[in-house]
């Protein structure tokens, strides 16, 4: 099956916001809305239509949502950096307390 510039443009997104220390993982959206639909997949919490770009996800705490905004649209910027991004902060990841 060939591959489409979507597919290839959701799949680079999500390793690049992956990557991002602040971010703990994708979010797929309060009903799981947020994707990009691909012949036999899903790519969730990336959503690329007709090159709008809207990336939903879970940070990492005490990161500030807007260092953890920055972060994702930088990130989407290094695969496309012709295009804004849309930023959620879906929710937040509190590290457990250590115990000594």
């Amino acid at each position: 099956m060939p591959t489409t510039g979507a597919e290839l443009l959701a799949d680079a997104i999500t390793a690049a916001v992956r990557a991002c220390p602040a971010v703990a993982g994708l979010h797929g959206g309060r009903y799981g809305e947020v994707a990009t639909y691909l012949p036999g997949r899903a790519v969730v919490g990336v959503r690329v239509i007709d090159g709008d770009i809207s990336v939903h996800v879970v940070g990492r705490y005490p990161a500030p949502i807007t260092e953890i905004a920055e972060q994702v649209r930088a990130a989407v910027r290094t695969v496309v950096a012709d295009r804004p991004a849309s930023v959620t902060v879906e929710d937040l990841v509190v590290p457990e307390p250590r115990h000594a």
